[in-house]
């Protein structure tokens, strides 16, 4: 079970390579887009900054544009890219021509219909959204649990994005995710409360009776 940073920023991979407990990031199209440089100047940069895998998404408007950008970014860090290809028919007799060498996640996953055949293709992880499965579909943490069912007996793994809160975060893995994907507002969110703060308050103070 692993979690992951949800960004294209180097900056923020930089921060989360420092607690040491992050095990990788995980970019899309538009975070890589926010930073204003092109996608694979980016990609380079993340595998220098953290010590685990980097997702990168394929956006070839053709098959063989996204097969050319799978090995492009492939051979940037062969021991550390994993490619995320979204979820259609084309894209799933992509995967299973690129899995036997290269690791490939499945994203924008909204059934475990489309989470099954991933199996079948070759896909090492599946990811759906869940905020906007939940928005969208009316239960995020369910589709979870159905694609953990879907694919009991095989070795792939549900990596859960789209998570706005802690909350959410928890509720995705009580469905059956294997790991999670934050941005790096929410795993902050995660490490704290209130009320934790306010027991080391009183850590400080001299002890009574009362407390303990």
């Amino acid at each position: 079970m692993s979690i992951y940073l949800d960004s294209a920023d180097p900056e923020e991979a930089r921060q989360v390579q420092e607690l040491g407990f992050v095990a990788g990031v995980t970019t899309n199209p538009g975070l890589i887009a926010r930073t204003g440089r092109p996608a694979f100047q980016v990609l380079a940069d993340l595998v220098e900054i953290v010590e685990g895998n980097v997702f990168f998404q394929l956006t070839g408007k053709t098959v063989a544009e996204r097969m050319d950008q799978a090995w492009e970014a492939y051979n940037i860090r062969p021991d550390r890219v994993v490619l995320k290809v979204p979820t259609t028919l084309d894209n799933l007799a992509l995967v299973a021509e690129l899995a036997p060498d290269i690791e490939c996640a499945m994203t924008a996953i909204f059934s475990a219909a489309q989470a099954y055949l991933a199996a079948q293709a070759g896909a090492r992880y599946v990811i759906p959204y869940v905020s906007r499965t939940t928005r969208l579909l009316g239960d995020g943490p369910g589709l979870v649990k159905a694609m953990r069912e879907a694919l009991a007996g095989t070795e792939v793994e549900i990596l859960a994005a789209s998570i706005k809160s802690p909350e959410e975060a928890v509720e995705a893995l009580r469905a059956g995710a294997h790991h999670l994907t934050l941005p790096l507002d929410v795993i902050r969110a995660m490490g704290e409360h209130t009320l934790s703060h306010q027991a080391i308050a009183e850590f400080s103070q001299p002890l009574n009776p009362d407390q303990g």
